[in-house]
């Protein structure tokens, strides 16, 4: 049985290799990890009332078999928030048996209990697995992204 809820303290052991997956899928591993300082901040932030910044976990058993990181945030094209649903994964042995599916309702949930119009997320092109399941919950605006770093927050 898949239980989807809030991440709590105890789940970091669990939560931290998902966490690394996470990154690692998208190139932050190895020389190019993220500082542990970035890390322990992530996951205090989800305890911090005063931090727009949400965590999930899916749940099967005792095992921890993915996250979905969401936050709120002002628009200026609406007087409710938005929610950007900024990370989702789930283990690999996990896919296509919809824990992704279930931690994204999950989002879609916590963000109309707060009145938000809309949840959206990016991801990266090549990423066709999951594209797959969200061209079935979503639809794609068409929207490139375009970014330019202007600091190396990594150190």
């Amino acid at each position: 049985m898949l239980t989807v809820r809030p991440v709590v303290p105890a789940d970091f052991d669990q939560w931290k290799p998902l966490w690394d997956g996470y990154n690692a899928f998208y190139g932050r591993h190895g020389a190019t990890a993220l500082p542990d300082e970035v890390t322990r901040q992530t996951w205090s932030r989800f305890f911090d009332a005063y931090e727009p910044v949400h965590a999930l976990v899916a749940k099967s058993a005792d095992e921890l078999l993915g996250i979905a990181h969401f936050l709120f945030h002002r628009s200026t094209i609406s007087i409710a928030p938005n929610c950007y649903l900024q990370d989702l994964f789930t283990l690999e042995s996990a896919r296509g048996k919809g824990v992704g599916r279930a931690l994204i309702e999950a989002v879609y949930e916590r963000a109309k209990e707060a009145g938000c119009p809309r949840v959206y997320w990016h991801t990266h092109e090549t990423n066709t697995t999951a594209r797959q399941l969200y061209d079935r919950v979503a639809e794609n605006s068409g929207f490139v992204v375009y970014r330019k770093i202007l600091q190396d927050h990594s150190s």
